[in-house]
């Protein structure tokens, strides 16, 4: 029986050596150094091993001294030192802590143990050095231009002059995903690139396009290092050397460009340009230069301390590695590259959210408020035909599951969730609710409204007429908006459709706290649409005309009003939700506002012609409370657009006939 103790052992090259010891060796015994917090992740992979009996977590912590063990260690003959800080974006002192002082106690530990030592270097130490660098060869005056060079350098150098250790070093390449699965646990090294041959996927993949000579670069496969090593560890005789885990050619970056194009469907390049990589090496040194390069990087998603170090000026021989290794060899890249690159972009883009395949809405939630009836009922059973999930909310419930229980008669899926958007808590306990239940939210339809038809002189003594429309119009969508963000921000992808007005276009009388809502929630929704584009979150702000409501039918007056049925609404609302624009008009407000930019005045004394012209509802008059001056869900703020533009056009009739005359102005 051979035992270990393993550092690094749950981390993604570590639980692969694991698993090959363990299979190379039926009755191999292993102590794998976690945190205490990491015993229950390595006792679900012991169980997939299905060595529950044969591997134990060993409490402690690389960074701390002795390694944070509170009792003497068991017996091991070999300790392999997998645990390290891999991120090249690490800091120094991050990289000292765990690269360096995690080694020396890794040192001391099998020296305690009389055990010989792995450690697993990597071919960073050779810095900067040109030409060949051989398995022997370790200080041979390169520079080494990263926190990550410098703590892999000097932790090989506590082994190496560690006194009287038995110690065997590997050094592997830059480490890619599964050749066999393309798995992978994290964005490093190369796939850095692999956000901007995305973007790439999108021009003619025929497209003629040279690339800059970046040099020869060194990738193998996860599963290849594994191997490699588990095969070295068992083989005796091999202490007091170094192995090269490389690829045995150096890898222009120009062919694994074009290996992961050909996958992404992106144009592959017709070659390198020849002397571009002196002319980068002298531009780099120009003033200001490397600050442009770093910012054009930092736009793809690619670190500025990750690119310098993709390609390597050394070119690492492994022939003496190779030879113990009995026909182990590294795939070529180009035959496992799809692999990677299918494996990213299912599991690891962190823009797959925003990709669909068919109807945009297909497979999406899509949260409504204000869904139990009208607008938002509508859009519920037009979203659902088109195969999204419609999560419905309302302050009603029993409204509410009737209205879901209708989507779902015409075989939607829709779920109702009661909550009142005024109340801070119930909106945090559905939004909650809802990621526990579906995990995210695609879309927002923020349509739970309220209108209030009242000059502001009837006003005077009813400050809450304007808090009420605040409670509901503004702060309750933005509570939403807020409450939902975080969420979509970490899956990159989201739209909020904000159930606007062309009030807030026409400015019309008797609706100052109404327009003033909807105007405060359109700017809110502006600025966090800028602070929010880089996570691929949007807003569109749709300026709903009149709907036809059963609110209106007794006033003769609107009946020549040319209105949106309810269904004509919805279908704005997914024209919103499809194409994500950032305002929907409609064709009078647009021209409202083009006569209030160019005639501000006389827009003004029509506006105040009409507000003559109708008085104030007995509802709204002083004293008076009822429904027709405080109606939620209400669209009446259009009901004064036919005096308005009749004045406007200085033509008599019905509002009907003066738009059907404007061109671009038709219903």
């Amino acid at each position: 029986m051979v035992s270990y103790i393993v550092t690094g052992g749950t981390g993604f090259l570590g639980r692969r050596v694991v698993q090959d010891l363990l299979t190379g060796d039926p009755e191999a015994v292993i102590h794998i150094l976690v945190r205490e917090a990491s015993a229950a992740k390595l006792a679900e992979l012991a169980a997939g091993w299905h060595a529950t009996d044969r591997v134990f977590p060993l409490i402690g912590d690389l960074t701390t001294k002795n390694l944070g063990l509170q009792d003497d260690p068991p017996s091991a003959e070999h300790v392999i030192h997998l645990g390290a800080v891999y991120d090249m974006t690490a800091d120094e002192q991050a990289a000292h802590a765990a690269n360096v002082e995690g080694t020396r106690a890794v040192i001391e530990l099998a020296s305690g143990l009389g055990a010989v030592l792995h450690h697993v270097s990597s071919v960073a130490v050779a810095g900067d050095h040109r030409g060949q660098f051989f398995e022997d060869d370790f200080d041979l005056g390169q520079n080494l231009e990263s926190p990550y060079h410098r703590t892999k350098f000097a932790a090989e150098k506590l082994v190496r002059e560690a006194p009287g250790l038995r110690w065997r070093v590997y050094r592997p390449a830059i480490i890619a995903g599964d050749s066999r699965t393309g798995e992978m646990d994290k964005i490093d090294g190369p796939y850095y690139f692999f956000a901007a041959i995305a973007r790439l996927a999108a021009l003619p993949s025929e497209l003629p396009m040279m690339l800059p000579d970046l040099g020869d670069t060194n990738i193998v496969p996860v599963d290849y290092v594994a191997a490699a090593m588990g095969e070295l560890i068992r083989r005796p005789g091999l202490n007091r050397r170094t192995f090269h885990l490389v690829n045995p050619e150096p890898q222009p970056f120009a062919e694994v460009y074009a290996a992961l194009a050909r996958a992404a469907g992106a144009p592959a390049g017709l070659g390198t340009l020849p002397g571009s990589q002196g002319v980068m090496s002298m531009l780099g040194k120009v003033p200001g230069v490397p600050q442009l390069r770093d910012y054009v990087l930092r736009q793809f998603g690619i670190p500025a301390e990750v690119a310098p170090h993709v390609t390597f000026a050394s070119e690492f021989v492994s022939d003496s590695t190779r030879a113990q290794l009995r026909g182990i060899t590294p795939p070529a890249f180009e035959e496992y590259a799809g692999k990677l690159w299918d494996f990213w972009r299912n599991r690891m883009d962190p823009d797959r959210a925003r990709r669909t395949d068919g109807d945009p809405l297909h497979g999406r939630t899509v949260l409504i408020t204000g869904a139990s009836s009208g607008i938002g009922l509508a859009t519920a059973h037009a979203v659902a035909r088109r195969g999204a999930t419609v999560l419905m909310a309302a302050r009603s419930i029993d409204e509410l599951e009737a209205a879901a229980a209708e989507v779902r008669a015409n075989n939607g899926a829709a779920q109702a969730y009661s909550c009142d958007i005024t109340d801070e808590k119930a909106v945090e306990l559905l939004v909650k609710q809802i990621l526990a239940d579906h995990r995210h939210i695609d879309y927002v339809v923020n349509n739970a409204g309220r209108s209030i038809r009242r000059s502001v002189l009837n006003s005077t003594d009813r400050m809450h007429d304007f808090e009420r429309t605040m409670a509901v119009n503004y702060f309750g969508a933005v509570r939403l908006i807020l409450a939902t963000l975080p969420a979509m921000r970490e899956r990159r992808f989201g739209h909020f459709v904000n159930i606007s007005s062309i009030a807030v276009q026409t400015k019309l009388p008797r609706f100052a706290a109404y327009v003033a809502s909807k105007s405060a929630l359109d700017t809110f929704s502006e600025i966090a649409a800028v602070e929010n584009a880089d996570a691929g979150i949007t807003f569109t702000s749709v300026r709903m005309p009149l709907v036809r409501t059963p609110m209106i039918a007794p006033t003769d007056l609107y009946r020549s009003i040319p209105v949106h049925t309810p269904e004509q609404a919805a279908a704005i609302v997914v024209r919103a939700l499809t194409e994500r624009p950032t305002r929907i008009d409609t064709p009078i407000g647009t021209f409202a506002q083009v006569v209030d930019t160019v005639m501000p005045s006389v827009k003004k004394a029509i506006l105040h012609r009409g507000f003559r012209m109708f008085g104030e509802s007995a509802a709204a008059k002083p004293g008076a409370e009822g429904p027709a001056a405080d109606k939620p869900e209400s669209r009446s703020p259009l009901l004064a657009l036919a005096p308005i533009v009749q004045p406007l056009m200085g033509m008599p009739g019905p509002a009907t006939r003066v738009t059907n005359r404007i061109p671009g102005l038709h219903w």
